[in-house]
């Protein structure tokens, strides 16, 4: 797929200033279209990222262009190690790593010609969806968070996986999961699966019509390919715990038949945070461009934002 219109490569560090220790990540900076959000300060910026394994050519451009099309910018980024981003291993989803990763990528956004550093807006989907929850916690600069399908507990969607799997491709996975730990604790070559599946096969995700939702979003530099060590990464990922130190506006986007991330488990997050909710009667694919859900989430987020971000008029306090 073609990248986002008026956009400009990014390039920012995160994880340090070592070679050993950081990572160059790569971002599109789209600019917002007109000045409806503009103060003085600068136009709001919303900073993005992908779920499991994802990348930014694979489907957050429709995204980003529509919220600049409402006239916020954006700042869409590859985590370290997938996509464009430099970083090694290459592949391997580190829950502390992406969550630095965003912070990382706060920073730059606030430094973005033409952004108002004091309203950044944190966004992602799937799996980021519950990064963002952390990442916004106890912030002061973060002016509004939206959660869209947000995976933000590990345990409860491996009890909600196994609605869907067998206990034996369970085990298969966890077995995968804990050579390729070994293999990594020894110094040897990681234990690699495809990050999408048929049903079946041993992978990340492995539900019927997985293999052909993904695919279809996939751009360029996306890879079918994970390190093993994902669902052991999982298995601690409780973000949805900290949605309480949210101190802005949140949007959380529930899909009621999400397979993938379990709307139950979101839904508890969006009462800890005083959030805003949103439910659609879909599955977890069923939000990006193409499906039939996309526009109406794109339509809420834009009017969530614009509502909360629209600079106060002229003689009233901000």
């Amino acid at each position: 797929m073609s990248n986002p219109a008026q956009h400009d490569q990014v390039t920012f560090r995160s994880g340090g200033a070592d070679a050993a220790g950081g990572a160059d990540c790569d971002a599109w900076h789209v600019r917002g279209v007109g000045d409806a959000l503009a103060t003085v300060a600068g136009r709001p910026c919303v900073v993005m990222a992908h779920g499991l394994a994802g990348t930014k050519d694979s489907g957050l451009a429709p995204f980003a262009d529509a919220l600049a099309a409402a006239g916020l910018d954006v700042l869409a980024f590859d985590y370290r190690g997938f996509g464009a981003s430099g970083g090694l291993p290459r592949q391997t989803v580190s829950m502390t790593g992406q969550l630095e990763d965003y912070r990382a990528a706060l920073a730059a956004a606030a430094a973005l010609p033409g952004v108002d550093p004091q309203r950044l807006v944190l966004w992602g989907v799937s799996l980021a969806g519950g990064h963002v929850l952390a990442a916004a916690a106890g912030r002061d600069d973060v002016a509004a968070v939206v959660a869209l399908t947000p995976l933000v507990d590990g345990l409860a969607a491996g009890r909600h996986a196994l609605a869907h799997h067998t206990k034996r491709q369970m085990l298969r996975s966890t077995a995968a999961g804990v050579r390729g730990r070994v293999a990594q604790l020894r110094g040897r070559p990681d234990v690699m699966m495809p990050v999408v599946g048929h049903p079946g096969d041993t992978a990340a995700l492995t539900l019927d019509g997985c293999y052909e939702a993904y695919h279809a979003i996939a751009g360029p530099t996306w890879q079918n390919e994970v390190s093993a060590t994902v669902g052991l990464e999982l298995g601690n990922h409780r973000p949805g715990r900290q949605a309480a130190g949210i101190r802005c506006p949140l949007l959380v986007q529930i899909a009621d038949f999400d397979r993938s991330a379990p709307p139950y488990a979101a839904a508890k997050a969006a009462v800890k945070g005083r959030a805003e909710v949103r439910h659609y009667p879909c599955d977890h694919f069923d939000v990006y461009a193409g499906a039939r859900w996309h526009d109406a989430v794109v339509a809420h987020q834009v009017r969530f934002l614009t509502r909360h971000l629209a600079p106060a008029p002229a003689g009233l306090p901000a």
